[in-house]
């Protein structure tokens, strides 16, 4: 079933609505999308207070990679 959308008005930077623009256009995306890609990852950043599941994997998966370098490094 597809998404239903409700429609709301509310102001913006110009220099913030560009760059959302500007990454909406290089990714192929209606600007739609990537607002709402934006909102949801906000509303997961303050539901959860912490980093989320993407950014603790790539945190994992460095720290296989490098553990040994960051162990040399705390030294």
């Amino acid at each position: 079933m597809a998404a239903v959308y409700r429609k709301f008005a509310t102001q913006a930077d110009p220099k913030v609505l560009d760059a959302v623009r500007a990454i909406a256009a290089r990714e192929g995306k209606q600007l739609q999308a990537v607002i709402d890609e934006a909102l949801r990852d906000f509303i997961d950043k303050k539901k959860h207070g912490a980093p989320r599941s993407k950014v603790l994997t790539a945190f994992g998966e460095s720290l296989a990679e490098y553990d040994a370098l960051y162990k040399e490094l705390a030294k």
